[in-house]
């Protein structure tokens, strides 16, 4: 019973409601399908030669996409997790200088990494935040536990 315990204790202790998240850019392409929409709507009530050019604006919009900006998703204080090179580096980042990034290992401010931002995958940059379904899901099994404690101790 006593080992048990001291399972579900360090259990607890290793468990963390945040978890690193790739933040969806859905709303850039769902922001171009409402102009494409607009373009279209406004295509059907004007004259043939008018057609042409909001038909050719509107493939515009639909074959550009919204570069990934590096430097905006990395200010400076964040805490991230990103992919350089093929390699995983969970990082605080410091600060930029010019095409570089200055940034610190989340468990090591001492040691310094330098990366050039066309290193880094835009794509794969997740940042810190708190996940509320595992907070639920600990409480969840937290109060359980406490259930089972009582019904143990007063049987």
């Amino acid at each position: 019973m006593q080992k048990n315990l001291y399972l579900i204790l360090i259990s607890f202790c290793l468990v963390s409601c945040y978890t690193y998240q790739v933040k969806k850019q859905a709303d850039t392409t769902t922001d171009n399908k409402q102009e494409s929409k607009k373009v279209a709507t406004l295509a059907d009530n004007t004259p043939m030669q008018a057609k042409s050019t909001t038909a050719a604006a509107s493939q515009s919009l639909n074959s550009q996409q919204m570069p990934v900006n590096i430097q905006e998703k990395l200010a400076p204080n964040k805490n991230v997790r990103i992919d350089v090179d093929g390699k995983t580096y969970k990082i605080i980042v410091d600060k930029w200088e010019s095409d570089s990034l200055v940034a610190h290992p989340v468990h090591n401010p001492k040691k310094i990494l330098k990366f050039h931002k066309n290193q880094i995958n835009g794509e794969k940059i997740a940042e810190k935040r708190f996940s509320q379904p595992i907070a639920d899901i600990i409480t969840v099994v937290a109060y359980a536990g406490i259930g089972v404690l009582i019904y143990s101790l007063v049987k």
